[in-house]
Parts: C-alpha cells; structure tokens; sequence
C-alpha cells in the first residue's frame, strides 16, 4: 500500500502586508522539501508531518512524501505559489492509495477564501475515492467545503500548539482503521456566530481549557474524534470563526449531539473570548512594579498587537519606544524584522556604534494607524546566521531559522535582537542562540501572544500584555471586516440562542 503524505500550511491575516510567496514556505531554500530529504527533516520531530510519519512507518506502508511547504503567517497567498503546491500535492495523489494531509485551515490566496477547501476540492474531483485524513490547527476556520471532500479531519486541542504531532496522530490512526475496515467515519460540523479574541483562546485559560478537556474527554470513551475548532479572526472571510467537528463510527445521532453540546457550550461562555485591552502606559507601570518585587525570573512585556505568528509584520515600534521612553533597564528584545537594519550592522561590524532607523518599514494600509521608524544608536553587539534547534515541546526537533540575526545594544542595558526572516519567540533558543540568557535579564520584550507560553511562562515572574500597533490588534474597531457572515459575535449585539444564527452540515 503506498500513502502519499503532504504539508501546505499557512495562516492567514487578511489584514497583513506580508508578502506570501513561494520564498516563505521555502525555510531559506529554493523551493519546499520534498521526498527523501523532507522526510529527514520532520521524522521525529513535534510537528503535523512529524505525526503523519510515525504513524505510517509503524503500519509498513509505503511512504510518498510529497511536498512539504510551511510558511510563518502573513498576508493572502499568492496564486502562484498556491497553484505550485496544489499542483504537488494533486500528481502525489494520482499514485497512490490514500493521503495524509497536514494542512492549516486558514488559508487564504488572492483568489480563493478557503485555500485548503479549494485543494481538497479538486483532489476529489480528480480522484473521487481516494482516503483523505486531514490535520489542522485549531484556528482553522472549517468550511463545508473542506469537510464535504475529505473521509476525516482532526484539530490541535491545545494552544499554544504542543499537540501538532498528537493531532496528526489521532487522524492518522482513524484513517488506517478506516482503511483496515474497523471504522467507518461518519462526519458532521457546525459553527457559531462568534470571533473569539486570540489572546482568549489560550488553553490554559478559560474558557477555552475547559471547552477542549471536554473535547478530549469524549474522545476518550473511544471510538470518534472531536475538534473544536476557535477559529482565526483576522481572516476577513465568510467562514471565519469558532466551529466543530465531530467523527463517529456510523452513528450521526451521536456526531451531531457531540457538536450542538460543545456550540451550546462555546456560545453560552462567548463573553469570555472577548479581550479588553488596556492603555499602554498602564501596561508599562504595572510591569515596573512587577520587576520591584522580590521574586526571580523577568518580566514579559508582550507586544501582541505584532506577533508574527498571526500575521504581524513584527516591525512596530510603539511598545518599544514606550519602554525606551520609560527608561526601563535590563530589557531584552525579540525581535524585529529588519532586513535593511541587519545588514547596516553587519557592515558596521561588531563592536562598532551604528545609527538606525529600526521598524516601521511595512506600510499597514488595513489599520487605521501606522508604525514608524525609531531611530536609535547603539553598538553591534553579535551577529548570527540565526540558526538554532527548538528544544521545547513546539516543533521539537526542527533547526529554527530567524535568518541572518543581529543584536543592538543600546543604552540601559537594552539588548534587540534584529532578524531577517519572521519567526515567533517561543523556544528560549532565540535568545540563547544570541548569546543571551533570558531567564537572568530583568525585562524580556516578546513579540508574541500565546506561543511564548511554551518556553517563557515557567522562567517569568509576570507577564504584561501591551496594547501597541499591528495587524494583530486585539482591537477589532480597529480592522475592517467586509467578508465575514454577519450578525456575528462581538462585532455585533448577537444575544438570541445559537441555533437560530447555526450553520452546519
């Protein structure tokens, strides 16, 4: 039996600037990995493809390993990135038995709204029986589209994303069963009218913790596979939102009670997903008062309105300006995007003073206010090829790429790491690779909204989210949306039941 494994990943922001070619999914390459050497790359490592192999070799099968394109979120991708990879993804599926897709599941090109429902479309059109077993984030914004087109699909049921192997995993296993004759998926979705806040969706906090441990545990009286989706919401797309999915071995009585039980329970807790910025000097006072007290560990300035990994341009410089203003000490900084800065300190050389003006390069045309450039004067303190192992439980087992990488100095003991490839600060790696111990500095400034978690939240003392700039923004009077369904929760005064508002399939 020969299964064909593929990945085409990427979310998108709608509202991003950030150029989405066929570079950006290429990690520093000339193209996406494929075949022998994709395999060398993600076996054994925590992530989708990294799930879809161990499950495959441990069945003997016969691995074609297709494409495997992953890109760091940014804006619509461009079609003719996106037709290169389907075309990948559609010739693996015409020699051989069954595939396993590691797919996103908001993704979005200058031409189709659902990216992922568009290929699984035309996988099926061009090889109506094939077995599809799809893997997803759990930001995914599910359509009918997707689900009409594969035999199953399973979500991440964590955030920050420590399960993207487990999630493989489940979907995987299901889909060999299925192939084996034991399991005869029956498959049934449904969505509410509601954008949860990012910053609320984490699943150590509530409600969402609670949401996915009831997830899991249904899952585990075996049997099914369930996924609540909470969606992504800078994708200013119909579909955009919190959905579910739930997988039965033929019983759809039982599917749909699963995903009418967990829509009527995400959308009697709505109000919790919604996230209440504060002023951003209120922000910088309490962490200064958090960085007085006695405990050990830094400080975690979170700039999360320009967290690369929901489609930031990780080059505003408002949050940065703030703690310059406020003549914070001992502050380390991850990061910016700034090619141009990087290679003025690399021709400045280290130990040498240099002028730059830093961020604010990308235009936002989305937002309503802008970045600009900061201008600062430091000394090069290293330069790096930004290369470094994840050793935490996100993608452990990949080399983390951050480009070519310089530090800028600055007065008070301000350290910013500048890079030329985006990449969120999850891994203490980012640092350390820079030759700075993160858990010994004072202040750590992330761009960065929940991923952080995985490798900072045990060495802080405290964190301090800060309202800055970015496409990002938790802010959605901020953002205009023009595609997404409405009425549709917090953007409008949606108060009656779920099911009068309900689509699903």
């Amino acid at each position: 039996m020969r299964i064909a494994i593929a990945m085409m990943s990427h979310e998108t922001n709608t509202f991003s600037p950030v150029l989405t070619d066929l570079a950006r999914f290429s990690a520093g390459r000339d193209k996406p990995v494929s075949g022998e050497a994709a395999l060398k790359v993600f076996r054994n490592t925590a992530s989708g493809l990294g799930g879809f192999i161990e499950v495959a070799e441990a069945q003997g099968v016969d691995i074609q390993m297709s494409i495997a394109a992953g890109a760091a979120p940014s804006g619509p991708v461009e079609d003719d990135c996106y037709e290169y990879m389907c075309e990948a993804i559609l010739k693996a599926a015409t020699q051989c038995d069954g595939m396993l897709l590691d797919l996103h599941g908001a993704m979005a090109t200058k031409s189709f709204n659902d990216g992922e429902g568009e290929l699984l479309r035309r996988l099926r059109e061009l090889v109506p029986g094939l077995p599809i077993a799809v893997a997803l984030d759990m930001h995914a914004n599910i359509t009918e589209q997707m689900v009409r087109n594969c035999t199953l699909l399973t979500g991440y049921q964590t955030y920050p994303h420590v399960d993207m192997d487990g999630a493989a995993r489940r979907a995987g296993q299901l889909f060999f069963e299925h192939l084996a004759g034991g399991f005869e998926p029956t498959m049934v979705w449904g969505n509410a009218p509601m954008l949860p806040h990012v910053m609320r969706q984490g699943t150590d906090d509530e409600p969402n913790k609670s949401l996915q441990a009831r997830v899991m545990a249904l899952e585990a009286q075996g049997d099914m596979a369930v996924s609540l989706f909470t969606g992504f919401p800078h994708a200013d797309i119909p579909d955009a939102g919190l959905s579910v999915v739930a997988i039965t071995n033929g019983d759809t009585a039982q599917a749909e009670n699963i995903r009418d039980e967990l829509l009527d329970s995400a959308w009697a807790q709505r109000e919790k997903f919604v996230y209440q910025p504060e002023p951003l000097a209120e922000s910088l006072a309490r962490a200064e008062v958090a960085a007085d007290q006695t405990e050990q560990g830094p400080v975690v300035i979170l700039d999360h309105y320009d967290n690369t990994a929901s489609g930031g341009t990780m080059d505003t410089t408002e949050v940065l300006a703030a703690v310059l203003e406020q003549g914070l000490q001992d502050v380390a900084v991850f990061g910016f995007y700034d090619p141009e800065s990087v290679q003025a300190m690399v021709a400045a050389g280290v130990g040498n003073s240099v002028t730059l003006d830093l961020g604010g390069k990308l235009p936002m045309p989305a937002l309503k206010q802008s970045s600009k450039p900061i201008r600062l004067t430091g000394q090069v303190k290293l330069i790096s090829d930004g290369r470094f192992p994840a050793t935490v439980a996100m993608s452990r087992g990949l080399t983390m790429n951050m480009g070519l990488s310089a530090i800028l100095s600055l007065p008070n003991d301000v350290d910013v790491i500048v890079v030329s490839r985006h990449i969120e600060p999850f891994d203490p790696g980012c640092f350390r690779s820079m030759g700075i111990e993160p858990s010994s500095r004072r202040y750590l400034m992330l761009k960065s909204r929940v991923h952080y978690r995985v490798g900072f939240r045990e060495m802080a003392k405290a964190v301090v989210e800060c309202a800055g700039c970015g496409v990002c923004t938790s802010d959605y009077s901020q953002l205009e949306f023009n595609q997404v369904r409405r009425p549709i929760y917090p953007l409008d005064g949606v108060n009656a039941n779920r099911g009068d508002w309900m689509a699903d399939s």
